[in-house]
């Protein structure tokens, strides 16, 4: 099929049931079994911002950008505000831009999303999500490419959103976790030998390093299974919601304002040049 801005798209596998807010930041409305959430999710007409529903990608980079600047090449550069209350811009552009139906089947539909250099991210790139649903299965790779005339600054990744259940565990395989200031920007690494425990009891808001195997999700409903290509994870456990977080990225939070950004996950891509990752959700029942 051609190019589509169609607001709303499904896919169904088994008792899976995933739906898709193309035009609302190319984001997972919500992924059930059997009409039981899997991921945080709403209806699609009911979704007024991706960060109400099950997912959004995160492009051209992850978390917080210190204090809507940065400096690359030699050049200074500025992002706008786009996160309420807060002194830094967050989750890149990705999540606040339309994306398009470039095709679809009864099993995956591709996403595309092709920006020009605005206010809010200088650089020109196109990035492409495929969403494949099996019965028991989500799997979802991301490809950006940069089209810019210069090297340009790339991280990606996804931002799940979990239902808080009464018995919700998450176990996960780390070594290192980045402690954080005031303003909520890593500021140096300790070591993290994993984390293990009811969501209930966790506080963490955190960027890890060294995530191995799957982040495995448990509670009276589902055992779920995270897996991807990346190995930095953000886990997000707020003591007053009745969700969390545990979210696939490639760089650590403001990694461009580190001493050296690419040894920290930032990808400096060459005009034309594209990366890519994927994430897939395992669902068993219980």
């Amino acid at each position: 099929m051609s190019a589509s801005t169609r607001d709303s798209f499904e896919l169904h596998a088994g008792a899976l049931r995933l739906a898709l807010r193309p035009g609302l930041g190319g984001s997972i409305a919500g992924l059930w079994h059997h009409g039981m959430p899997v991921l945080r999710s709403a209806e699609p007409a009911a979704l007024a911002s991706p960060r109400e529903g099950g997912s959004f990608p995160l492009v051209p980079y992850s978390n917080r950008l210190g204090y809507r600047r940065f400096r690359w090449k030699g050049r200074d550069y500025t992002t706008e505000p786009n996160f309420e209350g807060s002194p830094h811009s967050l989750h890149g552009v990705g999540w606040l831009r339309p994306w398009e139906i470039v095709s679809s089947s009864a099993l995956e539909v591709v996403l595309a999303l092709r920006h020009a250099p605005d206010a809010d991210w200088p650089f020109a790139f196109e990035a492409r999500q495929y969403l494949t649903l099996a019965p028991q299965s989500l799997h979802v790779e991301m490809v950006v490419t940069n089209l810019a005339e210069v090297v340009a600054p790339v991280g990606l990744g996804w931002h799940p959103y979990f239902p808080k259940r009464a018995r919700s565990r998450l176990h996960i395989e780390v070594d290192g976790r980045w402690d954080k200031d005031d303003a909520m920007l890593p500021v140096r690494k300790v070591a993290q030998p994993g984390i293990d425990g009811d969501v209930a009891h966790l506080d963490f808001d955190h960027a890890f390093d060294g995530w191995r195997g799957a982040a495995r999700i448990r509670d009276e409903r589902f055992s779920l299974q995270l897996t991807s290509s990346l190995d930095r994870l953000v886990v997000y456990t707020p003591q007053d919601k009745d969700y969390f977080c545990v979210e696939p990225v490639s760089h650590v939070n403001n990694a461009i304002h580190m001493a050296d950004p690419l040894a920290h996950g930032l990808r400096a891509l060459a005009p034309g040049e594209s990366t890519s990752a994927w994430m897939q959700l395992d669902v068993t029942v219980i």
